[in-house]
């Protein structure tokens, strides 16, 4: 039976008295603060995402307003913000520009201003504004945010049961509607709801149809605040793709029923959840919102300082046993993903194998000899589907087996062959992938997947040849310490990344310390092991094998040992922090 926890949870101290479940006990608690006074503005902002029908339905009856105003009425026409946003949508399907937009751009001023005077008009009662934007409107005598997390966003715009935010677009592509969302929404509604999570008196949790959860905000801050003084986890999510494997379906107790999985994203926290937990009362918010709101103790002041409010290190699975290659792809350099993508910095990345199959190989770096010009042609006939791409001609494969690690400086070429459980290490930026050659597939929605040669050729270094790539990017181990029962190692990554790690064999406690910056980790080899403070400073966390975790800048020296399944295994685990 799986180990691998799923649902990872914060516990929350002190603060369980204030969270509520249901309907019915939020809106009791609401009540008895709203009519506490003779006349007050109930503000109700929410993220894009959150269902407003269910708010109308079970929420707004409920509070007896005198006066109930949806601020999305105040939202400019669909044709004026597509004109708006046309530079950063572009008409490629998945690539856009990184928008800078303000939420009130979206927001027509005469409108606004007449849902202004309403408030102002209504001198007596309970005067209700809800929906996104609507502490425009009002900075709410009570301020509830209803916030939605990415993932179960895009899960509701695949059922087709949401568009982008103001498009009516339902039935368009979900690429070109992820793209939007991706490069412009969610960046729009970070920035106008960091300020309003800071003041908020309330935090709505409508993830769960008709589960909603309710809790204070001070609680929630001080909940924050906890959560960078430990170790935690984000909650994974997975998802099927066209070359998924099945070693992941077996390992981590996921639905048989499945054709595949392909990838998992357990520490990506720009997409991921945060579960909370007060007393019985279980908050999932954005894991965004740690990043958003506690930027120095997450990730340290140089860190902070290099990257802002922004998590840099990504941790992910890609599972090919029982599946296929990976399409044969390029990551931007810094200058070119600056230059059309508005991004400050590029997708480096590694590959370490989890587990291989006995024929399995990792693509990487082009043959010596290799004519660029030859190799182009042959991709750009494949493209026009008039011959398979000649990849034993052009390109490197080398043997994969479990504990390699493969580093992929941006601009090498490169993907994973079919038989390998991938842990992908990478920084952050993580959509920008050029598909050079995708095998001649079609996607999981039957059209053919994008291919990005026009990008791609501009990109790639053809000094990545096969000397080059054994000498600089494959399995670069050296020891850099080591002592009774322990050893640590050097693996990578390039002098190009900024992401350093490190490899620790044990059987013996090992003391970490975060050197001021996030750590992130996953337990690659042993059962299971457990991490602990040797000063007592936070409560002892056990992780089991294949899990990442994520030890905060502030939480400073910890101690991870063999534990429980794991006690008398020789256990390791992989180690990823921001160079200084």
């Amino acid at each position: 039976m799986s180990t691998y926890e799923k649902y990872p949870t914060v516990e929350i101290q002190g603060y369980d008295d204030s969270a509520w479940q249901g309907w019915e006990a939020i809106v009791a608690t609401l009540n008895e603060h709203i009519h506490q006074r003779r006349r007050a503005v109930l503000v109700i902002d929410c993220y894009p995402g959150v269902r407003l029908g269910e708010l109308e339905e079970k929420l707004l009856p409920a509070l007896n307003a005198t006066l109930t105003l949806n601020a999305e009425r105040a939202r400019r026409d669909e044709q004026s913000i597509h004109e708006m946003l046309a530079r950063n949508l572009t008409d490629d399907r998945v690539f856009g520009v990184l928008s800078c937009h303000q939420l009130h751009e979206f927001i027509d001023p005469q409108k606004l201003t007449a849902m202004q005077e309403q408030v102002s008009r209504c001198t007596d009662g309970i005067v209700i504004v809800y929906g996104p934007g609507a502490a425009l409107v009002h900075q709410g005598d009570i301020l509830i945010y209803a916030d939605m997390p990415r993932w179960e966003i895009q899960q509701r715009m695949r059922s087709g049961e949401l568009d982008n935010w103001g498009a009516g677009n339902q039935q368009e592509d979900m690429l070109r509607r992820y793209k939007r969302a991706f490069f412009v929404e969610w960046r729009v509604f970070d920035r106008h709801k960091t300020p309003l999570l800071k003041r908020a008196d309330f935090l709505l949790d409508t993830t769960l149809a008709d589960r909603p959860a309710l809790v204070t905000g001070d609680a929630l801050r001080a909940a924050l605040a906890q959560t960078t003084r430990r170790p935690f986890r984000v909650v994974p999510f997975f998802d099927p793709g066209v070359w998924g494997g099945q070693w992941m379906k077996q390992h981590f107790d996921l639905d048989p029923g499945a054709p595949n999985y392909a990838w998992c994203f357990d520490c990506v926290p720009e997409e991921n959840s945060l579960l909370l937990r007060f007393g019985a009362v279980r908050i999932e918010i954005p894991s965004q919102n740690l990043v958003l709101l506690q930027p120095r103790a997450l990730l340290g002041e140089k860190v902070h300082a290099r990257f802002g409010a922004e998590f840099p290190i990504r941790f992910d699975f890609l599972d090919t046993i029982g599946g296929q290659n990976l399409s044969f792809q390029v990551h931007p350099l810094t200058e070119y993903i600056q230059q059309q993508f508005g991004m400050h910095y590029t997708q480096d990345e590694s590959y370490y194998i989890l587990e291989a199959e006995p024929d399995a190989v990792v693509y990487l770096g082009t043959k010596t000899g290799t004519s660029p010009e030859a190799m182009l042609d042959d991709l750009r006939r494949a493209q026009r589907g008039e011959k398979p791409f000649d990849d034993a001609r052009f390109v490197n494969q080398f043997p994969a087996k479990k504990h390699d690690h493969f580093l992929i400086p941006a601009g090498t070429v490169h993907c994973s062959g079919a038989g390998t459980m991938v842990l992908e290490i990478s920084a952050t930026p993580y959509i920008f992938t050029f598909k050079l050659w995708d095998w001649g597939r079609l996607g999981m929605d039957g059209l053919p997947r994008p291919v990005h040669l026009e990008h791609g050729e501009r990109v790639i270094d053809w000094q990545r040849d096969t000397q080059w790539v054994n000498a600089h990017l494959v399995n670069q181990v050296e020891t850099v310490a080591e002592g009774h029962g322990w050893r640590e190692e050097r693996t990578g990554l390039h002098e190009r990344e900024f992401i350093e790690t490190r490899r620790h064999w044990f059987s013996e406690p090992v003391v970490h310390h975060t050197g001021g910056s996030v750590n992130v980790l996953n337990l690659i080899e042993g059962a299971q092991a457990r991490v602990d403070s040797p000063s007592g400073a936070f409560a002892p966390f056990v992780v089991n094998y294949a899990e990442t975790f994520i030890i905060p800048a502030d939480v400073g020296e910890y101690r991870i040992s063999a534990w429980g399944k794991g006690a008398g295994q020789q256990l390791a685990t992989i180690k990823a922090w921001v160079r200084g």
